[in-house]
């Protein structure tokens, strides 16, 4: 019975075309690496799922490393008590485009041109006792044609001989990004090493985003337990299918309607027309094979302004050990 449950979620993984991403976050127990040096690439692309509009791509490359807990910037993030932390620092590039990247006019109603450039410092704190993760982040970077959107997605389209864009001249203005979050994250149904259910909650604050986001993870397979380290007979092959659902209370995305302090673009979305709350969710397959990481996911997020629909997006993980 376990074993045909298992077959079934990972199926639904490899043929599902329903699910979306936005905002890259490696920091959550789903996604762990053992250890506190390692080195990771994520890639996004709305390609794998046939799309070409909304958020369109997005690259994070992250190092943790104990090392960089002196970087300057840590001193601003809240340090829990009775936790073991890793630092890490990552770079982070987002774009998002309207629906029809071949119009040079407004497109309105629809989503405006983006691009979100992001330097980002953070920590993970695990409390095996309480079999909990706290992780805080800072980010810091800029909005608008400062972070290179347009030239992203034209060397992404040339690579693939796809369409170039012809409407970022109509993008969001330069502003500047700061951001601060706050992730909890807590064991709530485990069964050894092949079923974990956490519960989770974030909120975000900054020129770039606020929101408030609740939901759950369920990962099953056959895995070291990310909320333990003290595991006998850890295994050096693990692999687990996990779903991940989140809703969000939105309050204020530049992405959709500016930045906070440049009011200077063409187009955006009117603060009336953008939906307070939304859905999102992720499946994903996730192997680990020694210090070797792999996964990959697919995800999706209801309607996040009046006229938008439901969008969809892939992914691919590698990360290395140390």
């Amino acid at each position: 019975m376990v074993r045909c449950l298992i077959w079934l979620l990972v199926l639904s993984i490899l043929y599902s075309s329903t699910l979306r991403a936005q905002a890259m976050d490696n920091t959550l127990t789903f996604r762990n690496i053992s250890g506190d040096k390692y080195f990771r690439i994520n890639y996004e692309n709305d390609f794998f799922a046939a799309f070409d509009r909304d958020y369109t791509q997005g690259i994070l490359i992250e190092k943790v490393h104990p090392g960089l807990s002196r970087f300057p910037f840590m001193n601003i993030l809240w340090h829990p008590k009775c936790s073991e932390i890793k630092y890490g620092l990552a770079i982070e590039h987002n774009a998002y485009t309207p629906n029809d990247i071949g119009q040079y006019d407004i497109q309105f109603g629809d989503r405006p041109y983006a691009g979100v450039l992001m330097f980002k410092s953070f920590l993970i704190a695990d409390n095996f006792e309480k079999q909990s993760r706290i992780t805080v982040s800072f980010n810091t970077g800029v909005i608008g044609p400062a972070a290179g959107g347009e030239q992203m997605q034209r060397t992404i389209h040339h690579w693939i001989n796809y369409m170039q864009p012809e409407g970022w001249h109509n993008q969001i203005q330069n502003d500047l990004v700061l951001n601060y979050q706050v992730n909890v994250e807590k064991a709530v149904l485990q069964y050894t090493n092949h079923f974990l259910v956490s519960a989770y909650g974030s909120a975000r604050l900054g020129t770039l985003s606020d929101k408030i986001s609740a939901g759950f993870t369920a990962s099953l397979g056959n895995f070291n337990s990310p909320y333990s380290t003290t595991q006998t007979g850890k295994k050096s092959f693990q692999w687990h299918a996990y779903f991940n659902l989140v809703g969000n209370a939105v309050g204020y995305d530049a992405t959709l309607q500016g930045g906070v302090f440049n009011h200077s673009s063409v187009y955006t979305i009117n603060t009336g027309e953008v939906n307070r709350f939304t859905l999102q969710d992720k499946f994903g397959l996730v192997m680990v094979f020694r210090s070797l990481y792999l996964e990959y996911y697919r995800t999706g997020m209801t309607e996040e302004y009046k006229t938008s629909i439901y969008h969809r997006t892939g992914g691919l993980q590698i990360g290395f050990g140390f």
